[in-house]
């Protein structure tokens, strides 16, 4: 059976330049951080803007606030079953509310999107592979087995949301969770979706 990547890529979009004025040391720091990450700074100044238009400009809107990787270590290492139960029923509204008025709906497709533009923006590792019928999506954290077992319960419990007869089998490590389920292979999150 052959595995593919789920691609992540928006269509080719039009483009058009434009030019903007900053202040000398702001460009110094962008052309330093594009040399040391080996892209141009026209790479990096669309990268910036991606991430502000797709996930920062949301955040405050929802509360979200920066907070230590290491403190989530530690609040992961206190947490139990009903505790990461009560976590995500408190949060599902909030998810909820957040990507219908980031996505001007509610469905699936758009769920998983918002997934990844959270993912992405946390500096967190994910991907979505197909085989066959069968789509795995991983994430990969870093926080611990609590947080992976935080991740599964929501993945589970957003799936069975809008699927509630199809099973999502998962696998959790401390640090990653693969969770697959059977979409079909022509099941595409980024099609007909409304960014």
């Amino acid at each position: 059976m052959v595995v593919k990547r789920q691609s992540h890529t928006a269509k080719h979009e039009q483009t058009r330049s434009i030019t903007y004025r900053l202040p000398e040391n702001i460009i110094e720091e962008l052309e330093t951080e594009a040399q040391q990450n080996g892209i141009s700074q026209n790479v990096l100044v669309k990268q910036i803007l991606e991430k502000y238009i797709e996930w920062d400009r949301f955040a405050s809107n929802i509360g979200m606030i920066p907070v230590p990787k290491e403190l989530l270590k530690i609040l992961g290492e206190r947490m139990d079953g009903t505790a990461i139960n009560e976590i995500i029923q408190g949060i599902t509204p909030v998810i909820k509310d957040w990507i219908m008025f980031k996505k001007e709906g509610y469905d699936l497709k758009k769920v998983i999107v918002s997934m990844e533009e959270y993912m992405k923006a946390s500096g967190m590792k994910s991907d979505h592979r197909i085989e066959g019928d069968i789509h795995h999506f991983l994430i990969q954290h870093d926080l611990g087995i609590r947080w992976s077992l935080f991740a599964e319960f929501l993945l589970k419990q957003t799936f069975h949301e809008f699927l509630p007869n199809l099973v999502m089998k998962t696998r959790t490590t401390p640090n990653t969770v693969v969770s697959s389920i059977a979409l079909g292979s022509d099941f595409n999150e980024h099609a007909n979706t409304q960014d």
